[in-house]
Order: structure tokens, then sequence, then C-alpha cells
């Protein structure tokens, strides 16, 4: 399989391996299956890959605009030194073989609606108790902005940050719609496509700090989105809109397919 490559230096420095990488597990298995497919038509470039914690708990804050975002953030984050664990649909528990892979990954099933949308919180924050990293996609769904930038966020992502007093690192993907185009249903792996990754310094949260109220949840996530924006605009070479999408002002809804 060919390296991946780095846009801040032709070689860069290689980084140690976190702990948690070098201990035998399941994301073992799953690096060996996954990684030699996705590498046909996948090439990372990371930009800042510095700034990416090998150790410690954080909250790991990506754009959403694809429905193959997962496979290739999960990728990055191994590649990058940690085991990645999402906050992922509820629904996907309930496919054979995906289900049972990551319920034994220790993925967290969320519920779209309801009490036991809470519960996936909880878990999170006991992986964060562990000194995991917890991949949270704040837009909650695919982006409904047409041009593909981050819309508005929800505050899920803050909250476990917040509560358990640990940094949220934005980050941002550009290219994965060469590879699976928003709501599309095929993966194109020719041409080969490279996936610029950019990961952002901690969003300064401090003034948040002991504050959970919805005024301060809602002014904390427009923070994290507009890093994740302003990352996202340096891949694209693009200035972002100045406020983020609203799918409520566009007379859509905020959750599942929309064409529109």
């Amino acid at each position: 399989m060919p390296p991946e490559t780095s846009a801040d230096s032709p070689r860069p420095e290689r980084r140690r391996r976190s702990s948690e990488k070098s201990r035998p597990s399941f994301f073992w298995l799953l690096a060996a299956l996954v990684l030699p497919i996705l590498s046909i038509g996948v090439k990372y470039r990371f930009h800042h890959r510095d700034r990416f914690p090998l150790e410690g708990a954080f909250v790991l804050a990506p754009n959403h605009f694809s429905e193959i975002d997962p496979i290739v953030m999960g990728a990055a984050a191994w590649k990058l030194g940690r085991a990645p664990r999402f906050l992922a649909k509820a629904s996907l528990f309930r496919i054979p073989v995906v289900g049972w892979m990551l319920r034994t990954s220790g993925q967290i099933p969320v519920e779209r609606a309801g009490s036991k949308s809470h519960n996936a919180l909880r878990a999170a924050e006991e992986l964060v108790e562990k000194g995991r990293v917890v991949i949270v996609y704040p837009e909650g769904s695919l982006t409904r902005d047409p041009d593909l930038w981050p819309m508005r966020g929800k505050t899920g992502a803050v909250r476990i940050a917040l509560e358990r007093g640990i940094p949220i690192v934005p980050a941002a993907h550009w290219g994965t719609q060469t590879l699976m185009p928003r709501y599309g249903k095929k993966i194109s792996f020719f041409p080969r496509n490279t996936i610029d990754v950019a990961i952002g310094e901690p969003v300064d949260l401090s003034d948040f700090a002991g504050r959970l109220d919805s005024s301060a949840l809602n002014e904390a996530t427009a923070r994290v989105m507009d890093a994740i924006a302003e990352l996202l605009g340096e891949l694209r070479g693009e200035t972002p809109p100045e406020t983020r999408w609203d799918p409520t002002k566009h007379a859509q809804t905020e959750t599942g397919r929309f064409d529109g």
C-alpha cells in the first residue's frame, strides 16, 4: 500500500505511534480488511497532522457531505495514529455483519430522537473517561448547503467536550465527493481520488466552561462550525460563507436524505 503524503512537507517526520494503536485490537483486523480496498481509489494528503493528538481524550469534529465520510475519516484517524470511534446511526447496527463490526469495534449507536438519544452521549462520555477519541459530526447529517460548505451544527459534540473538560479538535476533508457524491449510491475508485484532510487547533471554549445552557451550547457550536468552515476553505482555496446554512430557512429537513 503506498504511504499517504503530507502537504506540510515533502517528507514529513515520522511521528511516534500512539499506545492505543500499538496494542493489538479488533481495529487491526478492520484496518487489514478496509485499508487495502480503500487505497485502490484513495490517496490521502494530510494538512497540519502534527495537531492531531496521539494520546488522551478529545472530540474530533469533521465536516459531513458524503455517505462514505465515516470510512474516509475513520481510516484517516487510524493513519494519524488513533482508533476511531463514532456516534453512528442506530439503524446501521441492525445490518447483519455491519452491526457486529460496529459493536465489536466500540462504535456508538445514535437514535434520531427520544430518550434513547441521550444514551449515545453517555456512551461517548464513557469512552472519553477511558482516554479515547470520539468522532462526532456536529452537523448531525449530510450538509444541505448546495456548495457543500458546513451547515448549522447541533450541540452534542460541544456538550461532550464541555462536560468532560476535553479538547474539541475541528477537522475538514475535501475530495470525498469525487469518491462518492452526496446521496450517491456508487463509489468511484477510478481515476484514483486524492482526499485532503486538515486538522485544526483545538477550539478555545474556555469562556463557556461551566455553562451548559442552550444559549452557550449554541454559541460554542457556532464557533466550532466556523473553525471547520475555515479549514475547508483552506483546502478548497476559497473563502467560506460568513454564516452557516440553516435548513429551516430553506424549507429543508435537518436529518435524512434531501435532494434539494
